[in-house]
């Protein structure tokens, strides 16, 4: 979500690299799997990898045909037209992802409980990472609690091995995110999981330094790439669908 004003950084979207502020930026509309490839083979490190990718959704459908679950429907039909219900190529992404560290995970992955028990297996079990698991608490959560609880909670899996996390003050360091889910952002911008750029601010500044490279496999709208570069961080983003590549 790169908004063209006076304070925010413009940047170039056909795969060039642009300079803001003596950082810099690159925006590839391509799959990541090829991007990161390519990454490779220029033998680039990258300190810090933020990603939000599909979430694998098992049950789209509202329950029953009450004025409510017709509005909560709505939003789940949005998720599965964007094609981010059935989750993506798993090991491919990370196996790349853990190629472009080094030996030094940093990597920050938003999940839903249905992912979490691949990505704990991937990371801990697989590379020995030690992991802090983040949470985003809505206040305004989607009331469809029949025989559940409240879908009120976002989760955010941060992975380390050897990389850096150095938060500055007590409210960088906590664990939780107290906003309402971003609906203003998603009609804005068209994208159904838009994340808060004061989020992802608080990610890369704990996690990476001024001049460091922060990738985005699955950038979405670019909240990420706005992010970083107002923070002083090079970046380096993907995104496969074109009408969210060209918010």
């Amino acid at each position: 979500m790169l908004v063209k004003t006076k304070k925010t950084p413009v940047v170039n979207k056909q795969g060039e690299t642009i300079t803001y502020n003596n950082v810099q930026a690159t925006l590839h509309n391509n799959d990541c799997i090829k991007v990161m490839d390519s990454l490779i083979a220029d033998d680039m490190y990258i300190p810090l990898i933020i990603m939000d990718p599909p979430y694998m959704l098992k049950n789209t459908k509202s329950g029953n045909t009450s004025d409510l679950c017709r509005s909560i429907q709505k939003t789940q039909d949005k998720l599965v037209k964007a094609n981010i219900t059935n989750g993506f190529e798993y090991e491919a992404v990370l196996d790349r992802a853990v190629t472009l560290q080094k030996g030094k995970i940093n990597l920050y992955i938003y999940c839903n409980k249905a992912q979490m028990l691949f990505y704990m297996k991937y990371f801990i079990e697989g590379l020995g990472c030690s992991f802090t698991p983040l949470v985003w608490i809505k206040s305004n959560p989607v009331p469809n609690y029949y025989n559940k609880y409240a879908s009120d909670a976002e989760y955010l899996l941060y992975f380390r091995k050897s990389g850096y996390c150095m938060p500055q003050n007590s409210a960088d360091a906590s664990t939780l995110f107290l906003d309402p889910s971003n609906a203003k952002d998603n009609k804005k911008y068209g994208h159904p999981t838009v994340k808060y750029v004061h989020h992802l601010s608080r990610l890369i500044r704990n996690s990476s330094k001024p001049g460091d490279l922060v990738l985005d496999a699955f950038m979405g709208s670019g909240s990420t790439a706005e992010a970083a570069l107002k923070l002083g961080r090079n970046f380096i983003g993907s995104e496969l669908n074109e009408k969210h590549f060209n918010t």
